[in-house]
């Protein structure tokens, strides 16, 4: 069998294992169901009063699926920087096993807990009042592409990871990015209210563009008074979010498996 045809093989063998691993330290997957839900009341009830209550509640939680996917990318760079710092990626390149399945293991495991966390996050959702007003077929596709775009960031985090030195660094590398690149975007405000340069920035942010073309699909309009702008990613957010994150995947993929290669020369 060539490398190729073993990738996918070996890929789902290492994500596998991975998931397995996770009964030994279930206080980061606690913590990373519990994130996503803590922003869901937090923002809905101490922000949503003033503003737009249901209807922001609703508005709400495209951008928080978006950004809980977009957080799950430090569990990936924590993850992987865990396995080198443990041996176990040493392990790994001692088998006749391709290297790009080591790497995709990790972001499919990661993958499944992204599934998860939106699972929680809609319940959580549900519970607040939130409600999708599309079709079945469009919110199936929301959900895909909230899982596209979970896999890119992952690839982020493997990235991450792969060049941290140690644990702690790969745990302040992986998180400290996330603020601003889910803060400064659309997805609990309006970027009318921001100034100029930082609002064509929101505008441009993939982070804006996933969380509004999953309120498109999920039938979530903004609250009424909010203008969404006339921004070429605001009106063409669907396919501006998958160009975004099948570019990110393509960049970061490369780039971790380059580091992946180099670190094996060591």
């Amino acid at each position: 069998m060539s490398a190729v045809h073993r990738i996918p093989r070996d890929a789902t063998i290492v994500a596998w294992r991975n998931l397995l691993n996770l009964r030994r330290t279930p206080g980061s997957v606690i913590a990373a169901l519990i994130q996503p839900v803590m922003f869901v009341l937090l923002l809905a009830y101490v922000f949503g009063g003033s503003l737009g209550g249901g209807d922001y509640r609703t508005f709400l939680m495209g951008g928080i699926f978006a950004q809980a996917v977009t957080f799950n990318a430090a569990f990936t760079a924590l993850g992987l920087a865990k396995d080198l710092d443990n041996g176990i990626v040493d392990r790994f390149r001692s088998l006749p096993m391709p290297r790009m399945a080591v790497l995709l293991g990790r972001t499919l495991s990661d993958l499944s807990m992204s599934v998860v966390t939106l699972t929680v996050t809609s319940l959580c959702g549900l519970l607040v009042g939130w409600r999708v007003g599309g079709s079945a077929l469009e919110a199936v596709l929301a959900y895909l592409l909230i899982l596209l775009f979970a896999f890119a960031m992952s690839w982020v985090g493997a990235a991450i990871g792969l060049m941290a030195r140690s644990v702690e660094v790969a745990q302040s590398a992986g998180l400290i990015w996330l603020f601003p690149v889910t803060f400064v975007s659309s997805s609990f405000v309006s970027t009318r209210t921001m100034p100029g340069p930082l609002r064509t920035v929101a505008e441009w942010n993939p982070v804006s563009a996933t969380a509004t073309a999953v309120r498109d699909l999920l039938g979530n309009p903004p609250p009424p008074g909010t203008d969404p702008g006339t921004a070429w990613p605001v009106v063409h957010a669907l396919p501006y979010a998958l160009g975004c994150a099948a570019l990110i995947t393509a960049v970061f993929m490369a780039l971790s498996l380059r580091r992946f290669r180099r670190i094996s020369l060591v």
